[in-house]
């Protein structure tokens, strides 16, 4: 998968160029804010007039919050996003706190989602490309991907740790894309 975050205008491109432009491989469980200069342009709402023609532009920023592993702020934003990419991003931010059973409920409230289909093809590249025997699921199974996350949690040792975290990566690629892309 090929992110381009200039694709989402000047300001989200030089947001997300703060930290690793769309490819950082956020923490599975419990980061901490990575970017203060980040979370100053957030607050300020600096990406609002990019986002504006997406498909979601309040889940667009609740994604941009953890993309930087601003919990609190993203679960604001979430919270305030009445949709199903809401409770997607709510379920995610739930699964790095940890929270499961929390993350869970949220992943039912999202419901299947358009992404499923291709994050599910990325999560059996990215464990063939890693070499590992990780079975994901077919179709993809987003309570699935909590548990893995749960029993890998921040042991860089796990023999699956590299590759959810790559499956976290694209997950959010997936669901920033179809909440900033255009409405097709």
């Amino acid at each position: 998968m090929h992110f381009d975050p200039a694709r989402y205008g000047k300001s989200v491109a030089a947001l997300l160029a703060l930290d690793g432009s769309g490819e950082r491989l956020m923490p599975l469980a419990r980061g901490t804010c990575s970017s203060e200069e980040a979370s100053r342009r957030l607050r300020e709402g600096e990406c609002r007039e990019d986002l504006a023609g997406g498909r979601s532009p309040e889940g667009a920023v609740a994604g941009l919050w953890l993309y930087f592993s601003c919990l609190e702020e993203s679960h604001q934003a979430a919270q305030a996003t009445h949709s199903p990419e809401g409770a997607y991003w709510h379920a995610i931010l739930h699964r790095q706190e940890p929270d499961p059973w929390n993350a869970k409920y949220w992943f039912r409230q999202a419901g299947r989602h358009p992404i499923d289909a291709a994050l599910g093809e990325e999560a059996r590249e990215i464990a063939v490309r890693n070499g590992s025997d990780l079975a994901t699921p077919e179709p993809w199974d987003a309570p699935w991907f909590v548990d893995l996350c749960d029993s890998v949690g921040t042991d860089p040792e796990h023999r699956h740790h590299r590759v959810a975290l790559e499956i976290q990566r694209a997950e959010w690629q997936l669901l920033f894309d179809y909440c900033a892309g255009p409405v097709r």
